[in-house]
């Protein structure tokens, strides 16, 4: 009884196990279709984010070689503005390099030159850092004489030319760019006399209050400094008048301004 008990047991676990081992194919089916369906690898959420990412990547683009094109054009049209003036620029120059050869051939052919033209004209910076120059070597020699002469220490006036000669030479410099702005007192392509006078006798009022203050500064000497200051005033000022009649004639450094008659 007991044997049969036992192998009756036995059938029993052996086909509970085979129930279970055995899975229906409709539910294994049903289960593998299920999982698919959800599964990150679906063909058709892999295609949702591919489409997503590519439409994003686009509008990225798209705004960035919208700002370039903006930067381009932004460029492109102040370089054409540049090209506009310069082009104005160009055209005016041809105008008058026109001019001027035809009034060139013009004077090849035997026509007479305007004596109006010549008054006109202006001096280079060269020029005029020349003639300070060479005006501070000789009105420093004489200065130097006149400060020995009253002081009676070479020091004193190796050190009141010193000082005269820095200051005056850029001062004179100055003065000489100012004046040639203005064409008072010019003709025949020179200075006039009356100009020569006029710039004379007003460098000297400047260089009479710049040499007595330097005068007075080194030798402490009020009476002394005076002195030196006052021979200055009347030797150079007949000097200065001499020296701009002299350049006056020297045809370096000057720029006709042939275009007035254009």
């Amino acid at each position: 009884m007991s044997n049969l008990l036992l192998a009756l047991v036995s059938v029993i676990a052996v086909t509970t196990v085979s129930s279970f081992s055995t899975i229906s194919p409709v539910i294994r089916t049903s289960s593998t279709t299920t999982i698919s369906q959800f599964s990150p690898l679906s063909p058709k959420i892999r295609n949702i984010g591919l489409v997503r990412a590519s439409t994003a990547a686009g509008d990225a683009d798209t705004a960035t070689s919208s700002r370039i094109i903006k930067q381009l054009e932004k460029e492109e049209a102040r370089i054409a503005k540049k090209r506009e003036i310069a082009q104005e620029k160009l055209n005016q120059v041809e105008e008058t390099l026109t001019k001027l050869q035809s009034r060139k051939q013009q004077y090849l052919n035997g026509s007479t030159l305007d004596s109006s033209p010549a008054a006109n004209f202006s001096e280079t910076t060269g020029r005029s850092a020349v003639k300070a120059l060479m005006w501070r070597v000789i009105a420093g020699t004489v200065t130097f004489i006149t400060s020995f002469k009253f002081s009676g220490s070479i020091a004193t006036a190796l050190s009141i030319v010193g000082s005269d000669f820095l200051s005056k030479s850029f001062t004179m410099f100055i003065g000489e760019r100012l004046m040639n702005k203005s064409q008072a007192g010019r003709k025949s392509g020179a200075d006039g006399a009356g100009r020569s006078l006029m710039k004379a006798l007003v460098w000297r009022l400047f260089a009479i209050c710049n040499t007595l203050t330097m005068a007075i500064f080194i030798a402490k000497d009020i009476t002394m400094a005076s002195k030196i200051a006052g021979s200055d005033a009347i030797f150079k000022t007949g000097l200065m008048f001499f020296y701009e009649r002299v350049w006056a004639k020297i045809e370096w450094g000057k720029e006709y301004q042939v275009e007035y008659n254009l």
